[in-house]
């Protein structure tokens, strides 16, 4: 972080130093929002929760060297900038330290998309990292508070500064960028996650090229990477002052994939065109989905300056950094888990689902078997029904082994959909919770077996993965 006063800091904020602050104290490490989490040097930005008040922890921050604490009420004892909300102020911090650094960032790149975001983000630094010091959202951090921490971790020394941001309405992204104004914007897709609160793809798509409006103009290099497979990404072109590149599986896409296909574990491999070249590409990473999400990650290292031959080798190596995304273990006993259970939408569930059947396809044990144990998706209002149902059916479609549908009224939709598509009734199975699909699953799995796990983060289906592979531990 660029070092800030108290005095600095509260100016910046328009907050007021109570708790006998230092005006001359320095914060010079990053903010942190859980106190756990502060060192000499940081500050404390304390939030109040449903069920947590970040000012009951004030004090063990401090303890713990945090030069401050960012509130919004005095702590007694306790060197505190009060503000009158945490999140503006948070903003306003990052846009000054932003503002500082533009004289030597190489770029600062922002990216968004209804589904791929974290996945592209973390192939992306890790491109960028080979390009110089990087500092880029970790997880899924891309809200109104993610977003300032971390811009607020950019040092005189960060060269690539890497923002996923993610938007529940209108406006959300307009209001990230103001914060941290991006020179380089990526959009990846425009589908169906969130659609019950914005109403309709179109109105998603509005709402993702925020991005791209905020954009410098092409003479002041702003650039938009659009994802040329996606007729709503594509028409963004119109939206923008900045220069135009596409990347794509499309022919006319600046950056391409050819030659697509699968390895009989599942990993993608491709010839990635370049107007600079081309080269090979074997991913790590599993299913088909995520050729879409190196091809972005290319397009902007391309921009950037990085040859393809580096590029590839950098995705060939590229590994998952965010975890319960696509994470591929294997038992001691030869079943093969899954976990890609952090969040689900209509499109990554699909995904998800063409890539376990991938993986059964290649599985190396005779007699292999493909289980989906899926629960609901959020937030998808009046297309919840139908969304959960065509999931149900293209499991059946692929040849899942067993859908097992956890949880309530969507996961009855899911079992609904493959029986519906089914021929026999036994193509799927509903339970009612975690502890069911976990009794269940031990009694089906035997070697050669690869399970899927996947739902909206608010099911919790990690702990049916975490349950497996502690039974297979336990074996």
């Amino acid at each position: 972080m660029i070092p800030l006063s108290l005095a600095e800091v509260a100016e910046l904020t328009g907050g007021e130093l109570h708790g006998g602050a230092d005006p001359q104290a320095r914060v010079t490490r990053p903010v942190v929002i859980d106190s756990r989490q502060a060192e000499p040097g940081s500050l404390f930005a304390a939030f109040v929760g449903e069920h947590v008040d970040g000012h009951d922890y004030a004090a063990r921050a401090v303890a713990a060297g945090a030069t401050a604490v960012l509130g919004t009420r005095p702590v007694e004892g306790v060197p505190t900038v009060v503000v009158a909300s945490v999140p503006p102020a948070l903003s306003a911090l990052a846009r000054h330290v932003v503002a500082r650094l533009d004289g030597s960032l190489t770029a600062l790149v922002a990216l968004t998309g209804s589904s791929g975001k974290t996945s592209t983000k973390d192939l992306l630094a890790q491109l960028l990292q080979r390009l110089g010091p990087t500092v880029y959202t970790h997880g899924s951090f891309n809200n109104e508070i993610g977003h300032p921490v971390t811009a607020l971790q950019a040092a005189a020394d960060t060269r690539y500064l890497l923002l996923e941001m993610g938007a529940r309405g209108l406006g959300h992204i307009r209001e990230l960028a103001r914060v941290t104004p991006p020179r380089i914007g990526l959009v990846l897709n425009v589908g169906t996650a969130h659609i019950g609160e914005f109403g309709g793809r179109e109105q998603i798509a509005e709402a993702k090229g925020e991005l791209v409006e905020a954009l410098p103009p092409a003479a002041a290099g702003g650039v938009a990477v659009l994802n040329a497979d996606d007729p709503l990404v594509r028409a963004m072109a119109s939206r923008t002052r900045a220069r135009t590149v596409y990347y794509g599986e499309s022919p006319e896409a600046d950056v391409r994939a050819a030659d697509v296909r699968l390895s009989a574990a599942g990993r993608p491999e491709f010839t990635l065109h370049t107007p600079a070249g081309s080269a090979g590409v074997i991913m790590r990473l599993y299913g088909e989905h995520h050729v879409s999400n190196a091809l972005a990650a290319a397009a902007v290292a391309h921009e950037l300056g990085m040859p393809p031959e580096r590029i590839a080798e950098a995705l060939s190596a590229a590994e998952a950094l965010s975890g319960r995304r696509m994470e591929v273990r294997r038992r001691a006993d030869g079943v093969t888990v899954v976990n890609d259970a952090y969040n689900a939408n209509p499109d990554s569930t699909r995904a998800a689902l063409r890539a376990l059947a991938a993986m059964g396809r290649g599985s190396a044990a005779p007699g292999g078997r493909t289980f989906a144990v899926l629960g609901a998706m959020a937030e998808l209002g009046d297309h919840a029904m139908a969304e959960h149902d065509g999931v149900g059916r293209l499991a059946v479609r692929l040849g899942i082994s067993k859908l097992v549908a956890v949880g309530r009224q969507e996961a009855a939709w899911l079992d609904m959909g493959a029986k519906n598509e089914g021929s026999w009734g036994e193509e799927s199975v509903h339970v009612s919770d975690v502890d069911a699909a976990v009794d269940l699953m031990r009694g089906e799995l035997r070697p050669g077996d690869v399970v899927l796990v996947k739902a909206s983060r608010s099911e919790a289906l990690w702990r049916v993965a975490e349950a497996l592979l502690e039974e297979g531990a336990a074996r």
